[in-house]
């Protein structure tokens, strides 16, 4: 059974504002309507609806521009009006009821679209509703564009306004004849026009004159000085018009309640859609609202349980963020082991806020609303929720504050179970400290037999004992910066907190000598009890950094290993490379060299062994062998010179690993050893065939025109080549053989469109999706879906600012939020 404690628990948490400003984002009364209808439920399957409502409004509002917001109009009190026989609408109340049903059906085709709707539980709304489109037709032949009754809405309608045409033109003309003469007499002034009053038109003539012209005088100027006079040869017209205005007048009305007589068997049909128009309304404003406060959809279980990440206090975040300051966000779990959160802490330093916000986030999600919180967080069901905050003495009820805490606590324990979340600030306050603690450890032990849920505040030592001993109940703390005497508003679960009364007394400027007083008579054992707490906060901070530290060192670490495997990899591949190419030359010096020999030998031969000519060629011979070993010279020179760079290479890597100074000299080695691009330059994708030239170079990347194509990639995939070897590759690429349009075939078939980046780092996510995006725009793939998960939502926004940077990217959206929502980018390419 739903129970909620006390009657004023809204105001208490501050849900009425919540309330306010909701409403304030309604388009229509029918949207306000249902937010004051809005109620605490405990069903689960109920819950869980509401809040997907609002979630899929909210992926709505932030994606798709083209959802209806125009002409949410409440036309139920027209509707219902109408019930009675007799009754009509008039022209603004068709005309209102006209651009809502279109709203109405806007909406309906909106949800409907498609065979699998994009928003299930919204489209599910939609049920049992239907558009008539009698209705909107019927008004369309009574309206015009502008709302008002068409001319031909009815055949005696239409006689009567031609009808009435006439005569006003007869009357026009015959009034500008009379006006004419009456000037033409100097009655009336040279530049005085007709006017109209009370319905008829009228001559303005000078009071003197009034006598000089026949006919009936309507009004008279502020001053008296200027009298309208209707003359005798117009009024029978004017009082034909008139008539015929009447007769216009009962046609109109005819009209109306002929329409009313024809829709009123459809009114209950009508209310039911304008309902869901309402709801739609009361839907969007709290998706808007959810945006405003970075409202999130929580796992939702069906059982009591609390398990909430990086929560705000709604309010409070909005009141800072005007004010461009940041909220410290909460951490906080409770379930069947820990159902008790005991918070201690000084004043003012964030207790009651974690109460109050883990009462407002639980309310406001069994209201049907998004909480201020991350979407991996997991939230229950309580049936009942309690809370005893503020002062609430009264006189007329001759109640203190102590009384009214008690008698809070009685309803607690009368009504409190295991699916009750209980928020109590201060306990124990308000009376002698040692007996208002003692009765406050008696109730906390009933609350865990109970098996209650609850978050409770307080100062008391002896409580705080008692959470330490007691299984169900957990100490947390609120930091406090000790060298700064200020709040840090950060609560720490697991340990009590300390009060820090004599350092804020200190900073505050009491006398030393009545702070030393006040510690002798508090004890010894207190004040060594404060410090232990202080102490024990300040080691764990300091170790809590130690570790982070030696996890940090730890992936560095990690991270050269890779770098220096793959070093070592490239250093033996390029050592092969050297040997692999001296062999050859080698190989082509011995041929060159066995060549000569054997010409040497045959030119000897054909000589007859001449010693002039043996003399000659011998000495070419030896030309040719000196020549020969100096080319060996050289090579072995080069090779050994290569191999010791290499070598270098290596010992540097290793050095730096041992400073722990890697990276600045990978960057000073590879500005050694690779040339700097230049605008301009022609180069080469490293291991393929496909050459571009360097429109532009950054830091890291360049980009690079592949014929039409802009395409950035990392510099240390690109190699240097010539303007000839530019052109003649390009010559062949734009004639492929066969064998490279079967490669590009293959690569096709086995392009995988699809990145999964989830626990990459930032720099190593980029590179990625740059890769899958430059390798798809190559091959011609249209589209690629990049998987970044939702997490904070950090690594999906920094994947869609490098994406709107690159010229091959034509655009980007979420998937689907059956296939994934926010957690996938598809990435649409030119």
């Amino acid at each position: 059974m739903e129970y909620i404690y006390p009657r004023n628990f809204e105001e208490k948490v501050g849900f009425d504002k919540i309330r306010e400003l909701v409403s304030s984002r309604c388009l229509c009364h029918l949207g306000i309507r249902k937010v004051t209808e809005v109620s605490f439920s405990s069903d689960f399957e109920n819950v869980s609806r509401l809040i997907s409502e609002v979630d899929e409004m909210k992926t709505i509002s932030l994606m798709d521009d083209t959802f209806p917001v125009d002409n949410y109009i409440d036309t139920t009190p027209f509707l219902e009006r109408i019930q009675l026989q007799g009754t009509w609408l008039d022209e603004r109340e068709l005309f209102d009821l006209r651009k809502s049903l279109d709203s109405i059906k806007a909406l309906l085709n909106f949800f409907r679209r498609g065979d699998e709707p994009l928003y299930p539980n919204l489209t599910n709304l939609t049920r049992n509703l239907s558009y008539y489109p009698f209705v909107t037709d019927r008004i369309d032949s009574i309206l015009n564009n502008l709302g008002k009754i068409k001319d031909n809405a009815s055949p005696e309608l239409a006689r009567i306004r031609i009808e009435v045409s006439s005569k006003q033109a007869s009357v026009s003309k015959r009034i500008q004849s009379i006006l004419k003469s009456a000037q033409s007499d100097g009655y009336v002034e040279s530049d005085a026009t007709p006017s109209v009053r009370d319905g008829r038109i009228v001559i303005p003539v000078s009071a003197s004159n009034k006598r000089k012209i026949k006919g009936f005088v309507h009004d008279e100027s502020a001053t008296g000085k200027t009298v309208y006079i209707e003359p005798v040869e117009v009024v029978e017209l004017n009082n034909e018009i008139r008539e015929l205005e009447y007769a216009e007048r009962r046609e109109l009305v005819r009209i109306l309640v002929e329409f009313s007589d024809s829709i009123r068997p459809y009114i209950p049909e009508l209310l039911l859609a304008y309902d869901f128009l309402g709801t739609i309304d009361f839907i969007r404003a709290k998706a808007l609202f959810a945006i405003d406060v970075n409202g999130a959809k929580p796992i939702l279980t069906d059982k009591p349980h609390i398990y909430v990440r990086q929560a705000k206090h709604p309010l409070l975040f909005l009141t800072l963020k005007r004010e461009k300051k940041e909220v410290v966000p909460l951490d906080i779990q409770l379930d069947s082991n820990e159902r008790i959160l005991l918070i201690s802490g000084p004043n003012a330093g964030g207790k009651s806020v974690c109460l109050k916000t883990v009462g407002l986030l639980q309310y406001m999600l069994q209201c049907g609303f998004l909480p201020s919180l991350l979407e991996n967080s997991e939230i229950g069901i309580f049936d009942k929720i309690f809370i005893d905050i503020g002062d609430e003495q009264s006189i007329e009820n001759d109640l203190s504050t102590y009384s009214s805490h008690l008698l809070n606590m009685k309803q607690f324990l009368r009504n409190a179970d295991s699916k009750s979340l209980i928020l109590i600030d201060e306990f124990g306050a308000g009376t002698e400290p040692m007996v208002g603690g003692a009765i406050a450890e008696s109730i906390l032990q009933r609350f865990c037999e109970q098996k209650t849920f609850g978050v409770i505040t307080t100062h008391y030592t002896n409580l705080k004992h008692f959470a330490a001993g007691n299984p169900g109940v957990v100490n947390g703390a609120m930091l406090f910066d000790v060298s700064k005497i200020q709040p840090l508003f950060k609560l720490e679960i697991g340990k009590p907190g300390s009060s820090f009364a004599f350092e804020i007394a200190r900073k505050i400027g009491l006398p030393e000598d009545v702070l030393q007083s006040a510690s002798s008579k508090v004890g010894e054992d207190h004040i060594s009890f404060e410090k232990h707490l202080r102490e024990i906060s300040r080691d764990k901070r300091y170790w809590e950094k130690k570790r982070d530290s030696i996890r940090l060192t730890n992936k560095k670490v990690e991270e050269t290993e890779k770098v220096l495997e793959q070093e070592l990899l490239a250093i033996k591949a390029q050592r092969k490379e050297i040997l692999a190419k001296a062999k050859k030359e080698a190989e082509l010096l011995l041929s060159s060299t066995n060549k000569q020999i054997e010409n040497t030998i045959r030119v000897i031969k054909e000589s007859n062994a001449q010693k002039e000519k043996t003399k000659e060629v011998r000495a070419e011979l030896e030309v040719f062998k000196k020549d020969f070993e100096r080319k060996i010279n050289e090579q072995d020179d080069a090779i050994d010179q290569k191999i010791e760079r290499l070598r270098e290479k290596q010992k540097h890597r290793e050095e730096n690993v041992k400073k722990g100074g890697l990276s600045s000299n990978i960057e000073m080695t590879d500005k050694v050893e690779v040339k700097t691009l230049e605008k301009g330059d022609k180069v080469r994708l490293k291991d393929q065939d496909i050459v571009g030239e360097v429109f532009e170079v950054g830091s890291k990347n360049a980009i690079i025109a592949f014929g039409n194509m802009l395409t950035s990639i990392d510099i240390d995939k690109l190699e240097v080549i010539s303007s000839n070897e530019y052109r003649k590759t390009s010559r062949e690429v734009l004639q492929p053989r066969t064998g490279s349009g079967v490669d590009t075939h293959k690569r096709r078939l086995n392009f995988k469109g699809e990145i999964d980046l989830r626990g990459f780092r930032a720099e190593e996510a980029i590179r990625a999706s740059q890769e899958l995006v430059d390798e798809a725009l190559m091959l011609g793939i249209g589209q690629v879906r990049i998987l970044h998960g939702k997490g904070n939502g950090i690594l999906r926004q920094l994947i869609r600012e490098y994406l709107a940077t690159h010229p091959g990217v034509k655009s980007f959206i979420d998937e689907r939020v059956e296939f994934g929502g926010t957690g996938i980018t598809i990435v649409v390419l030119d």
